[in-house]
């Protein structure tokens, strides 16, 4: 038995105010028309056709390989746009759902019950409802007693009793192949806006003698869809607490899941605690026991187990197990901090290999670096790395030691048990076993200061005196 569904996203969403298409804009870190092909790829559908329409080559491209694409050559409605749709699907197709690209929170639980109910009924149509506290402005559904549509009422054509009704039509529908075609055939634009409606056809077929029936959602906020920023933010929140909430199902510890944000392919594991503030965006990955925050944002970045992330931002990068990164450090792209590594305060990493049990604690830049095991780099450390047009490499081996505000200037090598005494400025390559003392000699000078302070009196007193005309 072949199931399809058919997404609509071919209106750009002028309420949005936005040059980019509604269907595009990101929940939880991703479109939120992958939300829907995420849903629709885990119940198993067969083919998945997305209606395009305005900036559709840009929808085309986000949905490129996971969807075959129909073209609503001109906004005429819902109904229009299934119309469109129809020539793409299946031959073989005998249940198809339709429903939206910019209401991303379905679950496939509820698109699994909508084939479910109407292959077993054998239903031209099944309609998805929901119980909500404030109908208004929505078209309400009366049933009969075994769950089939007597029918739909509009808000505008509904009279005070039928307003009171609060069980209403979601616009989401799963059709019999045949029952869909015939009917949206016979749609016609006879309103307002001269536009078909794809609710028009439920009329149609009960007319035609064939049976509606009727699935109520488990949960209304299923159906949250968006329109403008402000439903776009009320959707995000509502994303964000049930991630939340199935991570700390599966053993996550979310201090605040008010104020902690996990993207929607974040992936935790079992004792990872959260604290307030932390943003998990991407593809990021944490392991066991790792405690990430407070105020924190990885973005696509693998924590090893035992870790501890704080005050700091990591971007593509790989922490270790039992590493210590922050308060307030930062590794950019490229970094690759191992075990039991300490990356400290106001400490910068880049495109480096930082070997395990190294100690960077404070004030240091590591940028374009290999740095070996049990390596020890002082405070106020920074790997010249840019010579004004391209970028080198400096390499640290194991088991050295590199003193406070040393300058390490690319391309450098330095070798096994290597020590650098503070202030100095390297720039030739440092054997194994070397030390190394890279500054200028200090000069002092014994009972000089204040004769050199009256020197530069006097010197003031004579330029005063010039200033003044005498």
């Amino acid at each position: 038995m072949t199931r399809s569904a058919i997404v609509l996203a071919a209106g750009h969403g002028t309420r949005m105010k936005s040059q980019t298409h509604k269907v595009l804009h990101p929940v939880c870190g991703k479109p939120m028309i992958h939300h829907i092909l995420d849903t629709l790829e885990e119940v198993g559908v067969d083919q998945i056709v997305v209606v395009v329409g305005q900036q559709r080559e840009r929808v085309a491209a986000a949905v490129a390989g996971r969807a075959d694409i129909a073209v609503q050559a001109a906004q005429l409605g819902t109904g229009d746009a299934v119309k469109a749709a129809l020539s793409t699907l299946r031959s073989d197709t005998d249940t198809v759902v339709v429903l939206y690209g910019d209401a991303p929170l379905i679950r496939p639980q509820t698109i699994a019950s909508m084939f479910e109910a109407r292959e077993t009924s054998d239903a031209a149509a099944v309609v998805l409802t929901a119980s909500v506290p404030d109908p208004t402005g929505l078209g309400r559904v009366f049933l009969d007693g075994e769950g089939g549509v007597l029918r739909i009422v509009e808000e505008k054509d509904a009279s005070p009793e039928e307003r009171q009704h609060r069980l209403i039509n979601t616009g989401i529908y799963a059709y019999r192949r045949d029952a869909l075609k015939s009917s949206v055939g016979r749609l016609k634009a006879d309103n307002a806006q001269r536009e078909y409606y794809l609710t028009d056809t439920l009329a149609i077929l009960r007319s035609g003698g064939e049976r509606v029936i009727a699935r109520t959602v488990e949960d209304p906020l299923e159906i949250a869809s968006v329109n403008d920023r402000a439903q776009l933010a009320q959707v995000e929140q509502i994303c964000r607490s049930n991630i939340a909430r199935r991570w700390m199902r599966e053993g996550v510890t979310i201090v605040d899941p008010n104020h902690t944000y996990i993207d929607a392919d974040v992936v935790l594991a079992p004792d990872v605690t959260l604290l307030p503030g932390t943003l998990l965006s991407g593809r990021t990955i944490v392991r066991e026991g790792a405690v990430i925050g407070p105020h924190t944002r990885l973005v696509d970045t693998r924590v090893e187990a035992g870790a501890v992330v704080q005050n700091a931002v990591a971007v593509e990068s790989e922490i270790g197990e039992q590493a210590q990164v922050g308060p307030f450090a930062y590794l950019r792209p490229g970094s690759r901090v191992g075990k039991r590594v300490k990356i400290g305060d106001f400490v910068e990493v880049k495109n480096s290999r930082i070997g395990d049990d190294t100690k960077v604690s404070h004030l240091a830049y590591v940028g374009d670096a290999d740095v070996g095991s049990h390596v020890n780099v002082g405070c106020g450390v920074i790997t010249v790395n840019y010579d004004g047009e391209r970028k080198h490499r400096t390499v640290i081996g194991d088991n050295s030691f590199v003193g406070s505000n040393v300058n390490l200037i690319a391309p450098l090598a330095i070798g096994e048990g290597a020590y650098i005494t503070a202030g100095s400025t390297v720039t030739d390559d440092v054997g194994d076993d070397a030390f190394v003392i890279a500054r200028v000699p200090q000069t002092t000078k014994p009972n000089y200061v204040r004769a050199w302070k009256a020197r530069k009196q006097n010197q003031n007193l004579v330029k005063g005196g010039d200033d003044s005309g005498h």
